[in-house]
Order: C-alpha cells, then sequence, then structure tokens
C-alpha cells in the first residue's frame, strides 16, 4: 500500500514562456537578486554576478568565494559563444611528498584514489587549492557588465548580514557533514551548536535561526568597494593565505597573485541541425561532444523510447572511458556528494550565461578562514596522488573539473544548461540537450523527463521510466533502479534557461526544494 502511494505522488515545477528576462538557480532567492538586477536593466552578466555571490552566501556548502568552476556566454548581437575558465590550480609551494600513500587501498569522498595519509588531499588546509570563481567574475563584468560592480554585490552582502536561515534543508546538509565540520574549529563555530548540527528554524513559523556570516558580510563589502582583485592581490587575499597556512596548508599570495581566469574560443561543433558550445580544456566539455559523435549516426526516433535511452546509455559510456584514458581523470564515485551548484541567466535581449561554480566536496575542505567568514575549497582532491599519471598532483597544476555549463542552438530555439554533481553533470547535461535538440521538447518536458546515468560502473535509471526501456537497457548494463528524491540526489542537479524567438523560459531541478526560475517582471513582489 505504501508503495504505492509513493509511486503514486507525482512533482512538478511550473514552466512559463516571457518576454522578460529569466534566472534559473538552486536557491530561489539567488534567482531573485539575479533577476532584480535585469529588472534594473542589467546584462545578463550583471544578473550572472549577483547570482554567484547570493548563492555563495546561502548554498555555503555548495560554492562560494574562495571555489573555482567556469561560464559560457552567448552574446546575442554578436551571435557569439565564449568560455571563461575560472577553475582551481594547485599552489605553487606544494610538495607531493607531503601526501603519503597510506597503503590501505582506494580512498572514499569523491574519487578512488589511492588514500592518502591523514586524508590530506581531501580534508583540512592542505587539501586547498588557489581559488578561482571571484577573478571570473570580475573579468566577465569587466568587459560585459553595465551595472557598478558594487551595487552587484550589495544583494549578497544582505543576505550575510542576515545571516542564513536554517531551515530544515540546511539542517539536514549541515547533519550530513557534522563529524567533518567539527574538526576545524572555525567551521564548527559557524555550523554547528555544541558540536552537534543546528537547531532546525521555522518549526513553528517563530523561531528563526540563523547562521552568523557577519564576518563574510565584512569581506564581501571589501570585494564591493575594491574590486574582484582584492582577493588576489589585496588584503584580503593577504588574510586568507594567511589562515590557511596557519592551518597547515600552502596557499601563498604569490599564487593568488599569479592567478588570472582565462577566456577561451568554445569548444563548438554541430549535432544534426543544431550548434553546441562548451567550455574547451581540462573540463567535461570535451567528453560532451564525444557523447554527441556518439549519437550522430543514431536513429533517436519521434520521442525518446527504448532505442534513444540505449544510444545514449552506450554514447555516454564510451565517452566516458575517451576522458578517463586521455584526460587523467581515472574514475569518480558517482554515490558520493558533490557540492557544485549550477545557475543560467538570459536577458531580454537574449545574452545568455550559464555558470558552474564549486568547492569540489561538500563543505569543500570543511575548513574555514577565519578572517574572511569564508568556507575553502578542496581541490587539491581533484589529483591523482600517484605521481606519473597525466592528472598526478603537482606544484602549480590546473585542476581536472567535472563541469560543463553548455549553449545550445536549434533553429530560433538558444538554451544555456548546466548541473551541479560531480561526474553526474555531463550525462545530465546530454541527456537535456538531447531531449531538446532531437524530439522538439520544451524546458518544461526537458526537465521533467527521467534520465539515467552511467558515470560509474553500473547504470543508476529512473525507476519511473517505461519497462520497455528498462528492459532494453538490461540488454547491454548492469541496471540499478532509483529514484529523483530530494536527498541525496541519485541524479544531477540541472538549472537551465531557453530562449524561442523572443520569449524566455527557465526550470531547476524538480526535486530540488530551494531551487526555482525567477523572471524580472516577478521581482516587483519581493
Amino acid at each position: 500500500m505504501s508503495q504505492n502511494l509513493s509511486h503514486s505522488m507525482v512533482t512538478r515545477k511550473t514552466v512559463i514562456e516571457i518576454e522578460h528576462g529569466v534566472v534559473a538557480a538552486q536557491h530561489r532567492l539567488a534567482a531573485i537578486a539575479g533577476a532584480e538586477v535585469l529588472a534594473a536593466g542589467g546584462d545578463a552578466v550583471d544578473a550572472a554576478v549577483a547570482t554567484s555571490f547570493v548563492i555563495g552566501v546561502l548554498e555555503p556548502w555548495m560554492s562560494g568565494p574562495a571555489g573555482g568552476g567556469a561560464m559560457m556566454l552567448w552574446r546575442a548581437e554578436q551571435g557569439q559563444a565564449l568560455a571563461l575558465n575560472h577553475g582551481m590550480r594547485a599552489p605553487g609551494g606544494l610538495d607531493p611528498a607531503d601526501y603519503p600513500l597510506s597503503g590501505r587501498g582506494a580512498a572514499g569522498d569523491l574519487f578512488p584514489w589511492d588514500h592518502v595519509t591523514d586524508d590530506r588531499n581531501v580534508q583540512g588546509a592542505t587539501a586547498i587549492a588557489v581559488p578561482g570563481v571571484v577573478d571570473g567574475l570580475g573579468q566577465a563584468h569587466a568587459r560585459f557588465g553595465r551595472m557598478p560592480w558594487a551595487e552587484l554585490l550589495s544583494p549578497a552582502i544582505d543576505h550575510a548580514k542576515r545571516g542564513l536561515l536554517v531551515d530544515w534543508f540546511a539542517a539536514l546538509i549541515i547533519a550530513s557533514c557534522t563529524r567533518e565540520l567539527a574538526k576545524d574549529a572555525d567551521a564548527a563555530a559557524l555550523f554547528l551548536e555544541d558540536g552537534q548540527w543546528p537547531t532546525i528554524s521555522g518549526w513553528t513559523a517563530l523561531a528563526d535561526k540563523r547562521l552568523d556570516q557577519s564576518r563574510m558580510a565584512d569581506s564581501l563589502d571589501q570585494i564591493a568597494r575594491h574590486g574582484a582583485r582584492t582577493l588576489y592581490d589585496g588584503d584580503l587575499g593577504a588574510a586568507m593565505a594567511g589562515d590557511v597556512q596557519a592551518k597547515g596548508g600552502s596557499l601563498s599570495v604569490d599564487d593568488l597573485n599569479a592567478y588570472g581566469a582565462e577566456f577561451h574560443d568554445p569548444l563548438s561543433f554541430g549535432y544534426r541541425d543544431a550548434r553546441f558550445h562548451v567550455t574547451p580544456g581540462l573540463t567535461a566539455g570535451p567528453t560532451f561532444r564525444d557523447t554527441f559523435a556518439g549519437l550522430k549516426d543514431t536513429g533517436m526516433g519521434d520521442a525518446p523510447g527504448p532505442d534513444s535511452y540505449a544510444a545514449m546509455a552506450d554514447a555516454l559510456k564510451s565517452a566516458y572511458a575517451r576522458r578517463l584514458e586521455g584526460m587523467g581523470d581515472t574514475g569518480e564515485s558517482p554515490e558520493a556528494p558533490g557540492c557544485t551548484t549550477h545557475f543560467s541567466v538570459v536577458d531580454r535581449k537574449g545574452n545568455m550565461v550559464a555558470q558552474t561554480q564549486t568547492l569540489l566536496s561538500i563543505f569543500g575542505s570543511r575548513v574555514l578562514s577565519p578572517s574572511t567568514g569564508f568556507l575553502m575549497n578542496n581541490g587539491i582532491m581533484w589529483f591523482d596522488p600517484v605521481q606519473g599519471r597525466p592528472n598526478s598532483l603537482g606544484p602549480g597544476k590546473r585542476c581536472l573539473m567535472n563541469v560543463c555549463p553548455v549553449i545550445g542552438e536549434q533553429g530560433d530555439r538558444r538554451f544555456a544548461f548546466g548541473a551541479s554533481g560531480g561526474r553526474k553533470i555531463m550525462g545530465a547535461v546530454a541527456q537535456l540537450s538531447s531531449f531538446v535538440t532531437d524530439f522538439g521538447m520544451d524546458l518544461s518536458d526537458t526537465f521533467h523527463q527521467p534520465r539515467v546515468d552511467i558515470s560509474g560502473d553500473r547504470l543508476i535509471a529512473d525507476d519511473s521510466l517505461p519497462a520497455d526501456v528498462l528492459d532494453r537497457l538490461r540488454q547491454s548494463h548492469d541496471v540499478a533502479m532509483t529514484r529523483r528524491t530530494i536527498f541525496p540526489y541519485a541524479f544531477a542537479c540541472p538549472a537551465g534557461v531557453m530562449r524561442r524567438g523572443a520569449l524566455n523560459s527557465g526550470c531547476t531541478e524538480i526535486m530540488s526544494p530551494w531551487g526555482d526560475a525567477i523572471s524580472e517582471d516577478m521581482t516587483k513582489d519581493h
């Protein structure tokens, strides 16, 4: 009886088309901040800056100023796509000898690298890489922004001054990492209560439990007043580096001074009558391209069905294999939680941004910089601790990221998609892109359509898929079935916007309790 009741419950998110600009983000309040910028006449890049900093305050375990990522941009007037890499790098003073193997076999968390003694590449100050997201946002704004930088950071500062409301979902996330957070006194002071997860706010709608993010508010105010480079060349960056070194890490002022995000020509390619633009280099963009190369000559049918799901599963499996062999990523556990976030923006002129940003693991290194209030990344875990391999740990090296923001074009439609979820990201974004371009789906149908994941040893299938699809997948794969749930996520957590003619729409993962798409005309109510 209970099983039948569970399977009868349907979750949907409403998607509307509108002439106004739209922001789709994994936190509704961040989407509102971006939409308010659009309503004030800002460019899609201006909205992206505001959204990025707000979501770093409201989902501090997912991303923030001490993280990194990548952005895809579409400039409507020029008809041009651009890629912006603001990924993390290993500190120049990092010594691989400081990460000895323990001999205990594979490690846990996101990657099954050989286990490093004391998890020095996973948790603590020794896991911290050079952050890049703030410089990336600064460069995007300098090139395309229309509104004052300080004005764009104002919503994030206000949210940090109020502090994050600890609702049931925030409390659940914090509870999932309590033991690790307790190992850093500053992180424990911010997130925990007497060493335990915090009291849940709002049970009677009278309680108002919030995190004290006042130190973060001060740091964001410095970035607002002095510009993005103050985190790299100014007193704020020096304080952050000093905190990391005091806790045993190798991040230095020289590392911050030398860091620079980079614009690139996108990796662009045709697929049937569509065209995709993705990030090149050490991201999942090349693997996305390989997936569609494997689909190009395959009959997909008129609607998603056994043949199309089987073709996508095979193409993804082959593309992942090429990634593992050629890019140095020797495998990431698809069951472990990532701490990435994604948002997409379209303004009323048709300019678009797809931004993926991350701390890597949930709560990153689980280390808080007390001088800045920023939760620090654990980007060093992106590297293989065994030397002599393509992605081996080394000083100054770029991190190999799984981020996959994409701009797609087909006829009078254009879309900006991306997702969070570690190695699950690319497969999700590829399937969403296929639903649109192979079957002509609108944004609502695309985001509600069941997906599969084949980023690990088994194929994980949404158990709401029809029986004939599941039977066909079992012919070639070891299939495990699961449901899309609120927590944990068995599949990636996407967000996207679409433009059809002059009409815009947006949607986020249907199971995300905080995620929402907000149009600029909706902001008058907030």
